[in-house]
């Protein structure tokens, strides 16, 4: 297991939150009490104006591995405490800048780690020099309100413990649950840390770690319970909204696969396939033709696109090949669908959703 450089706490957890009062105590319990104890934990308060500022000060004085740091611009006219919210990605960088650690883990006010989530997974990086990172199982909680859908994503999520099933689902969605996030220091800095664009900051992050030749993967057990509340900012926020991962998935799709190639055949002309082809041409994308299985609709024209069979895919020049099917039953038909018509998968296909 890794031990710290002298003076220094070998894991950095970063902690963001605004009012976080209803929850914060027992996420900062499930931290105290991991098996792994040399880490720091960072809580970037981002304009809190209830209990939390008095919460994490409370932690400062009973044990030194917590400290608090102040996010946002301070008001003028009020006191230390009370400032601007600045934002989930500033609060991150900001955690980031006063991290002291060589490994940089999250962590939200409304999550709970299982006492060993730390151990388990520094110990998977110290076996597995070539992982940038790695996430964790997660459950939601409470689960009295996880629906089928949450359900499934649950489980897609923690399926990703090989690299091989991570790149294969790599515009699926995203592969980790941010809350588990563990990354070494160097694999983040080498990027910037997180950016703040108009679509989700740990997508956003572990795309262009992707794109660099990073990988990373989750321990192949459940070590968080994830708040499900209705109140989340993932809920919430039209950064996290079905077009927002669409942008997201694009504007990194034509900066890796889509280079050099002269547009897309989507395979799946329902209602995923046409959001798809629509976000690709709003981004300079030219959409050659969609593949589709229903007779019915081969023949038409959807967006300005042919639709063709699957037979006829090959026929449209030095294009990349999209599923875009949402389910994961449906995905795995057209991934075999496109084997058998001899496309790569990773190459010159790509799973979407």
């Amino acid at each position: 297991m890794a031990e710290p450089a002298r003076g220094r706490p070998a894991v950095s957890i970063v902690l963001p939150v605004r009012d976080g009062e209803a929850t914060l105590d027992a996420a900062l319990e499930s931290l105290r009490v991991q098996t792994f104890p040399h880490f720091e934990v960072l809580v970037v308060d981002d304009g809190s104006r209830d209990a939390t500022p008095r919460i994490v000060q409370e932690w400062e004085q009973r044990d030194d591995r917590f400290r608090v740091v102040r996010g946002g611009p301070r008001h003028d006219d009020g006191p230390p405490a009370h400032r601007a919210p600045g934002g989930i990605v500033a609060a991150l960088q900001h955690g980031l800048a006063e991290s002291r650690g060589d490994h940089i883990a999250r962590m939200d006010a409304d999550d709970r780690c299982h006492p060993e989530r730390l151990a388990a997974q520094l110990d998977l990086l110290e076996r597995s020099p070539d992982l940038a990172g790695c996430g964790t199982g997660v459950r939601y909680v409470p689960q009295s309100t996880v629906t089928p859908r949450a359900a499934e994503y649950a489980a897609w999520l923690n399926s990703m413990t090989t690299w091989e099933t991570v790149a294969a689902n790599i515009f699926v969605e995203c592969p980790l649950a941010h809350p588990t996030f563990m990354f070494r220091r160097m694999a983040l800095n080498g990027i910037g840390g997180y950016r703040d664009r108009p679509w989700p900051e740990d997508y956003d992050l572990l795309l262009r770690l992707w794109r660099r030749g990073h990988r990373f993967v989750s321990v192949p057990r459940v070590l968080l319970d994830w708040g499900n509340d209705s109140g989340r900012l993932s809920r919430n926020h039209p950064a996290y909204s079905l077009a927002a991962f669409r942008r997201c998935r694009v504007h990194h799709l034509r900066r890796s696969l889509l280079a050099g190639r002269e547009g897309v055949v989507v395979w799946g002309a329902g209602p995923t396939g046409k959001s798809l082809a629509l976000e690709f041409q709003r981004q300079g994308v030219r959409v050659a033709a969609f593949v589709e299985v229903d007779p019915r609709k081969i023949g038409q024209v959807i967006h300005g696109a042919p639709v063709c069979e699957a037979g006829a895919a090959r026929g449209f020049g030095a294009v990349l090949h999209v599923g875009a099917v949402a389910r994961s039953a449906g995905r795995e038909a057209v991934r075999k669908a496109a084997r058998e018509a001899g496309l790569e998968d990773g190459v010159d296909f790509v799973s979407m959703a």
